[in-house]
């Protein structure tokens, strides 16, 4: 149980409330911003503890709520090395801002140098009175920006789950895993024999699930085989060397499907450094849809962007007008965009 002694001087968060009330924090923050939406015996037992713990909401957040701006932040990775994540990033900001015109908002972006995810960006924004609302990009395990959102009490959405707390619903994401299952259909129906799988190290959210649905396909075609799995940073030299590697064990008319576009174009250069040809010798599949996909003339798995922009612009709507967030996140199916590198000629 959480006691004010065990947490010596330091200010209650929602966390401790959502601890000691046994609730998630997105019903502590209902229970303190729209007490409506909480049952009455929910809401009584976490006044409760609001009361025997002396949280006190942030004021930063009620002023945010109180002096609408017309607009969402979005941060934007401005460290070296973040063109490889630039590819799937910039295109979803062109379609947020697009989309937030039918919203009546606009976007405004700010930038980080850190290595790391760090508030200190959204406090800016938030006392500067520049945004309503944040959308985050590139969740991931042990990010601390959903918690320190949340207990501030300030409306936001993600582009990806918030993989640390999964009573987070205001989400919308793409089914990594039907992606990649998707792909190794894709390559067995075009006659390619073993399927390997060029992922990000394990640990990453996004890559784990996308290597599931490699994995799951692959066992339900019979084509599974744990040794064709090899694991890459997502960086193109890397990932070339990773997929020489993997070649070693592969022959002609084997397929490997990727973790990312960027990923799959280290594949690609590797199987022309070997004399292959990606399609007729190597069938490669990426994910994301990005312009490299196209550039290259990769077969790639596309990301529904538009779908995910409308469904987090809307629930930021519902978010900003006193409304419940969802029952759920929206996982939005992605499609499969065939090209010559999986055409057996």
């Amino acid at each position: 149980m959480v006691t004010m002694s065990s947490m010596g001087h330091r200010r209650a968060t929602i966390n401790d409330v959502a601890r000691a009330a046994n609730v998630s924090r997105q019903t502590v923050s209902n229970a303190v911003n729209r007490p409506d939406r909480v049952a009455p015996q929910t809401l009584q037992r976490v006044q409760l503890e609001i009361d025997r713990l002396a949280y006190r909401p942030s004021s930063a957040a009620k002023s945010l709520r109180e002096q609408r701006a017309g607009a969402i932040g979005l941060e934007l990775d401005a460290r070296g090395g973040a063109a490889a994540n630039a590819e799937i990033a910039y295109p979803f900001l062109s379609q947020l801002s697009l989309a937030a015109r039918s919203h009546r908002c606009h976007v405004v972006t700010f930038g980080t140098d850190s290595p790391a995810p760090v508030t200190s960006g959204y406090e800016s924004m938030v006392r500067a009175h520049l945004v309503d609302a944040f959308v985050l990009y590139g969740t991931h395990h042990g990010d601390p920006r959903p918690q320190w959102l949340t207990e501030q009490g300030i409306p936001f959405v993600t582009f990806g789950r918030v993989w640390d707390d999964p009573g987070f619903t205001a989400w919308g994401d793409v089914d990594g895993r039907i992606g990649t299952a998707s792909a190794v259909r894709h390559v067995v129906d075009q006659g390619y024999r073993r399927v390997a799988f060029l992922g990000w190290p394990e640990g990453s959210a996004v890559g784990d699930d996308r290597y599931q649905g490699w994995r799951e396909a692959a066992s339900e075609l019979g084509v599974l085989d744990d040794a064709l799995v090899a694991r890459t940073e997502q960086d193109l030299p890397r990932a070339q060397a990773a997929a020489a590697d993997l070649l070693g064990s592969l022959q002609p008319g084997d397929a490997v499907v990727c973790v990312s576009d960027m990923v799959a174009l280290g594949a690609w250069q590797a199987v022309v450094a070997a004399g292959l040809e990606p399609g007729r010798d190597i069938g490669l599949v990426g994910f994301d849809g990005t312009s490299t996909a196209g550039m290259f003339d990769l077969t790639t798995v596309v990301q529904p962007l538009a779908e995910i922009v409308e469904h987090l612009l809307t629930q930021i709507d519902v978010l900003l007008t006193d409304g419940e967030a969802p029952a759920e996140g929206a996982l939005l199916a992605p499609t499969l965009r065939h090209a010559g590198s999986t055409r057996r000629r």
